[in-house]
């Protein structure tokens, strides 16, 4: 991949995906996704990347991951290269609270645009179902990028939930990286 990014920030639905369509395997489990990437395989995209908004959720599954040293976690060694601002969308944010993130309550647009104002210029980079979602379906996706891996999981987190109705995509690119096929769109309005 090599157009991540033009200045002028996108908002991007980032995910990796088995065959069968899903994010995170029963459980949430999402260290599936190691057996066939390092989360340092694409710097250029994690160079374009200036903020993460992912939901209450996901959050829990990363914290997760990094206490239990999994791979692809911070704790385990092997972290996504990138230190951008994280955003989470919650109803009841934690406590205590966690100083590394910033807990947004309230409508998604407004989430979005906070987001994307401390990405400075970068991409926000949207991450867990729910919250890729409602940004869908509110019209706040510039592009979706899919790290398509040969695995059929069978069951779990699917790439959009029901009830999304039809979102027309138009093709930018695909390629491959080893096992990985990546797929890139932009999202019509």
């Amino acid at each position: 991949m090599s157009d991540s990014s033009t200045g002028n920030g996108k908002v991007v639905v980032n995910r990796a995906m088995s065959l069968d369509s899903f994010i995170a395997a029963p459980g949430d489990a999402m260290d599936w996704i190691f057996d066939f990437m390092a989360p340092d395989e694409f710097p250029e995209i994690a160079a374009a990347t200036g903020a993460f908004l992912s939901g209450r959720r996901t959050y829990e599954v990363g914290k997760r991951m990094n206490a239990g040293k999994e791979r692809g976690s911070a704790s385990s060694g092997e972290s996504y290269p990138s230190s951008a601002p994280q955003f989470v969308l919650t109803h009841v944010p934690p406590d205590p609270p966690d100083p590394t993130v910033t807990f947004l309550t309230g409508d998604i647009g407004e989430a979005v645009a906070a987001a994307l104002d401390a990405a400075a210029g970068k991409n926000l980079e949207i991450l867990g179902a729910d919250v890729a979602g409602q940004c869908l379906q509110r019209g706040l996706v510039d592009e979706i990028l899919v790290y398509v891996l040969p695995v059929l999981l069978g069951d779990g987190i699917r790439f959009s939930p029901s009830g999304l109705g039809r979102i027309d995509l138009e093709p930018l690119g695909s390629t491959r990286s080893g096992a990985v096929t990546i797929l890139r769109f932009r999202v019509r309005a």
